[in-house]
């Protein structure tokens, strides 16, 4: 599996075959619109529907009050993180239709449902909604201010939850005794996902058996089920089945549960029939959750050899108006983990404070947490290079983390079980011909453009130590079927488990069928598709399986063969007896398992085997970016010219789908650093980006060819050896851009600059430093 390859899984794909939800369409099928708030806070004070339900073909209007009647439950969080001292985590209640009061641009206040989607938009546009406009906050840092807006009465200070990690005590004892101290305010701009496919979800309701089918967009079917049934709706799990089929990207923001997905359940029930809501790309940017939005406060203390003696971090992470799933989760737990990096830092403290503001809710994006960390920590030791006269690829090395303290546990806790920090960058370093770097600089002078060159080491979790189920079913025609509780939303998890499969038992991968995604054919536990963790989990669970099915094929073969068991052999599709050349193939094993006669009486029918594999640690993937760029001095535009990365995935079952891995990530990570901003209007709260018109994504001439390479250091806590490969990309490219940015505009003094990079900042910033 060393080489890149291609599977019939493949092809409906590539001929245009593949199967979304917008391809869908159920008998009798109703559309829903969402009726959403146009302020960002406001008390609802009436809701008009008559002109809305007296149009033909109009179903009906359901509001807060017809939710509140029927008892739907609101959406939990998961996760609300513990705060520190007497303070307790304020997790309000997050309606599946606004009650009273709306508190973000685009919440739900009510849904039509008609007969088809352009009745439900003609009838959503006749209901008069009478609102009394209340002031908002929006900005992440404004939240604190004693005179700001409060989204919550409840918490007069927007703040969530207050959270600490770390040690304070030895923290403030390196920084006493510290030789030398940098500090940076910096602001990790919030992002709005766009995937490909927007969010979308279809509601069925089975009036005999009482129970609810979910057809929708998402990454953790298992999960929704859980959410959906027992927090919504008051059911056992097994009231409610979720489908999901193919996922034009999730990137995180699909893995949560969204009001729109409880909504078409309910309407289902109330009128009987199908209730279908396709999301639009500009509901999306008010109703997906959004990602990252930090401003924090970094210091790195140092001693006179340039050696790391502590790092302290306080982070002020906007959590919008309502908890979304794990939303308190990604700026704690998962974005400290990360804070150390690669580095041997003896005492680390972070400070985080969640606030609310009126904004979508913010939970996890790709490199959710890590990236965040990951830039934080290396734009300040690239602040301290240049501040104190140091070369910032020395002062990283030196500080590295050496392979010989493997496993090295940092002072937060996590303990990396691999890695090969120095190896990664003197890789990537290479592979980019650092030492060229002067010469190109030069070069790039005489055309009247400042080049620069810039470095990020990281290293994540991945996983979070996470299980996954499968199971792998043969029939009596000798056809497979692989059952996998986690879903691909266009990572390519088919060709992989397909592979796995047929590696490991010797079957053509044609005749390999993969089903996924449906939580009642595949009612094992699924953890679903996030934190890089599917093949950490999911192909340890499959190996297990497939061990299973060789060890009861055994038991066949030994009967056929009237050979012990111990004497059973399987290698390239075929049962041996050893030493011999008796032998039976797995073909005539798995018919022989369909046929009673020919088994023993201790032989159950059947070739059928499942396995729950549970991670015991995460894995820690670590790289190192370099990142050449050119700024025009007259225009502030930024080419990237040049991108060298080298990764450590731990093996690397397919190449192929690494390095596609690779790319996207770094394609986003791009995105963040150049031109992706979300902006909220600060007296209204109005989305002033809310369209692809306003908000930039990038595009494939943003980009240059990317050299991606690998240093391979197995995994010590899965028997695979494998490491996540998700989010790397994600979460190293900010930070390797904008120091590649000041890097080349530290000639003409400018030191600051915040994400985006646009052409107008950076314009400004070289008219601010009095060049240009």
């Amino acid at each position: 599996m060393d080489q890149p390859v291609t599977t019939p899984h493949d092809r409906r794909f590539l001929i245009g075959a593949g199967s979304y939800l917008a391809d869908m369409r159920l008998p009798g099928e109703l559309a829903m619109q969402v009726v959403r708030s146009p302020h960002a806070h406001a008390r609802v004070v009436e809701i008009e529907t008559a002109a809305a339900t007296a149009l033909a073909g109009v179903v009906g209007v359901l509001t807060g009050a017809d939710l509140a009647a029927d008892g739907i439950g609101p959406l939990p969080c998961q996760v609300p993180m513990p705060s520190i001292g007497d303070r307790q985590t304020f997790v309000p209640p997050y309606p599946v239709l606004a009650q009273e009061r709306t508190r973000h641009v685009g919440q739900a206040v009510a849904v039509v449902v008609a007969e088809n989607t352009t009745l439900a938009r003609d009838a959503a546009e006749r209901i008069e909604v009478a609102y009394r406009a209340l002031p908002a906050v929006t900005d992440t840092a404004a939240a604190l201010e004693a005179a700001a807006p409060k989204v919550w009465e409840e918490r007069q200070d927007n703040i969530c939850m207050h959270w600490q990690i770390g040690d304070a005590p030895a923290t403030t004892a390196a920084f006493a005794e510290a030789d030398a101290v940098a500090r940076l305010r910096l602001v990790n701009n919030r992002l709005v996902v766009n995937a490909m496919e927007p969010r979308g979800a279809i509601g069925q309701f089975d009036r005999a058996a009482e129970s609810y089918t979910l057809f929708t967009t998402c990454q953790s079917p298992h999960n929704l089920r859980q959410v959906m049934a027992g927090d919504v709706l008051g059911l056992p799990t097994g009231a409610v089945r979720v489908v999901v089929g193919d996922v034009g990207g999730g990137f995180g923001m699909k893995a949560f549960a969204y009001p729109e997905q409880a909504l078409v359940l309910w309407a289902a029930k109330r009128f009987g029939r199908p209730v279908a809501w396709r999301g639009e790309r500009a509901e999306g940017f008010v109703s997906d959750t959004q990602a990252r939005d930090h401003v924090t406060d970094i210091a790195l203390a140092l001693d006179r050899d340039g050696r790391f003696r502590a790092l302290r971090v306080e982070t002020i992470a906007n959590l919008g108006a309502y908890l979304s799933l794990v939303g308190p989760f990604i700026p704690t737990t998962c974005y400290t983990q990360a804070l150390p990096g690669v580095y041997a830092i003896p005492a680390v403290h972070v400070d985080v404070k969640g606030v609310f503001s009126h904004t979508v809710p913010v939970d996890a994006y790709r490199g959710a947490g890590r990236a965040e960390a990951t830039y934080a920590l290396e734009r300040v030791i690239e602040l301290a290079a240049r501040q104190f006269g140091l070369d910032g690829v020395d002062l990283r090395r030196r500080n590295l983390v050496p392979v010989e303290a493997m496993p090295h546990r940092t002072p937060l806790d996590c303990v990396y079980d691999s890695g090969d920090f120095g190896a990664n960058m003197a890789g990537a370093m290479a592979k980019a011909d650092w030492p060229g770097f002067a010469d190109r600089r030069q070069v790039a002078a005489a055309r009247g453009l400042y080049r620069g060159i810039g470095i990020a080491n990281y290293v994540e979790p991945a996983g979070y130590a996470s299980g996954e189920a499968t199971r792998i079913r043969f029939d009596p025609s000798g056809g497979v079927t692989v059952l996998v509780g986690s879903v691909s939303c266009g990572q390519g998890h088919e060709e992989s488990y397909a592979r796995m499969v047929a590696e490991r038992l010797g079957v053509a991968a044609e005749r390999i069928r993969i089903v996924q995604g449906d939580t009642e054919r595949v009612p094992e536990l699924g953890s679903g598709n996030s934190g890089s963790h599917f093949l950490q989990t999911a192909g340890p669970a499959l190996h297990g399986a497939a061990d299973r099915i060789v060890d009861k094929g055994t038991q066949i073969a030994a009967h056929l063969l009237e050979a012990g068991a111990h004497d059973i052999e399987f290698a390239g599709g075929a049962f041996v007896v050893a030493g011999t050349d008796r032998r039976v193939s797995l073909d005539e094993v798995v018919a022989a398992a369909f046929d009673p006669g020919a088994l023993t009486d201790e032989i159950q029918p059947g070739l059928d085997e499942s396995y729950y594999y549970k991670a015991a640690a995460d894995s820690f993937p670590s790289g190192c970016h370099v990142a050449e760029v050119e700024v025009d001095p007259e225009t502030g535009q930024v080419a990237v010219v040049r991108y060298t990365v080298v990764d450590d995935f731990g093996r690397v079952l397919n190449p192929a789908l690494v390095e596609a891995q690779v790319h996207g990530g770094i394609a986003q990570g791009l995105g963040q650093a150049l031109i992706e901003r979300c902006v909220y209007d600060r007296e209204s709260g109005q989305l002033l980006t809310g369209s692809l018109l306003d908000y930039g994504l990038p595009r494939a001439d943003d980009l240059p060819s990317i050299d991606v390479g690998r240093n391979e250091t197995p995994c010590r806590t899965n028997p695979l050896g494998v490491k996540g490969c998700g989010e790397a990309g994600a979460t190293a490219a900010p930070a390797a851009l904008i120091n590649a940015i000041l890097d080349a505009l530290a000639p003409i003094g400018v030191t600051e600059l915040d994400m985006p990079a646009t052409p107008e900042r950076v314009w400004r910033a070289i008219r601010a430093a009095g060049a240009g």
